[in-house]
């Protein structure tokens, strides 16, 4: 069975949320070594270029995490979104070995929004199953920003098209994550 992302709303209050799986070889464990290791994502993110913890003890509840960011000019073309290089900070926000990994992005006064990322790992005959998944109730800073000058029709438009590069990014993080726990084991 390979990666595979779903996205689907629940709720008026839900821009966004989305799911993908992924079977991996290797003990809960050791899956959860490697996916709370944020300085390493990297290695397997679409836009994480990799970063630092910049308070707590690293991976613990709490702890917040600085990450470099990348994304290129043809995401969303013509919705204005960051381009090129920036960060973000994200506050540890469940911390459980072996079992669950979840992060809340700050706003630019360090709040948490409800734009929160995860990993849950269950056990399976073959080793591990591991979930990545993202949900966004209400706007970040962020979203805001690049809608405000949208009208109704636009805005409609470009959270569909980021839902669809949220979808497809989050099956390749899983392609590439299942990789590298597989070769660290």
């Amino acid at each position: 069975m390979d990666a595979y992302a779903t996205s689907e709303t629940s709720d008026a209050r839900t821009l966004f949320r989305v799911r993908a799986e992924t079977p991996v070889q290797a003990p809960p464990a050791q899956v959860y070594a490697v996916v709370s290791d944020l300085p390493r994502s990297g290695e397997w993110s679409a836009e994480c270029t990799g970063g630092d913890w910049v308070s707590g003890e690293p991976g613990a509840v709490g702890s917040v995490f600085e990450g470099r960011n990348h994304r290129t000019e043809e995401e969303v073309s013509w919705a204005p979104v960051v381009r090129g290089n920036w960060r973000t900070h994200a506050e540890v926000t469940a911390a459980e070995p072996g079992a669950r990994f979840h992060w809340a992005m700050r706003d630019s006064a360090e709040r948490v929004q409800e734009s929160v990322w995860g990993f849950d790992i269950a056990p399976a005959s073959q080793g591990s199953t591991l979930v990545h998944h993202f949900r966004m109730g209400a706007p970040t800073e962020g979203i805001r920003g690049i809608t405000a000058e949208m009208d109704a029709a636009q805005r409609e438009r470009f959270f569909a098209e980021w839902g669809e590069k949220l979808e497809r990014e989050m099956g390749e993080t899983l392609r590439r994550l299942k990789s590298v726990i597989e070769k660290d084991g």
